[in-house]
């Protein structure tokens, strides 16, 4: 990829990124209080891999702790809400 294509690439993660806390916002007006759909969970983990990829590829380890540490509680919430809509209890990470 060139230059320009992973730019591209670069903004595109963050846009979606960034439509996390959009449809967060329109989630909690509609319901009247603050909510987290799971969308902004999906949304979270497309962009911060986006933008990951775009920093491993960049040698920028600033952003590559903070998107792979993301990316690691992203991931964790949707496995909670996973075992919460299928009657699971959690179990904590580490047991």
């Amino acid at each position: 990829m060139t230059d320009t294509h992973w730019l591209i690439f670069g903004f595109t993660g963050q846009f979606f990124f960034g439509c996390r806390f959009l449809v967060q916002w329109i989630a909690s007006e509609r319901a009247g209080k603050s909510v987290v759909p799971v969308s902004f969970w999906y949304l979270s983990i497309v962009g911060s891999a986006m933008i990951l990829f775009y920093a491993i590829h960049r040698v920028d380890p600033v952003i590559i702790l903070g998107q792979s540490t993301g990316f690691l509680i992203y991931t964790r919430n949707l496995v909670l809400l996973g075992n919460d809509r299928h009657g699971k209890s959690p179990k904590p990470l580490g047991a």
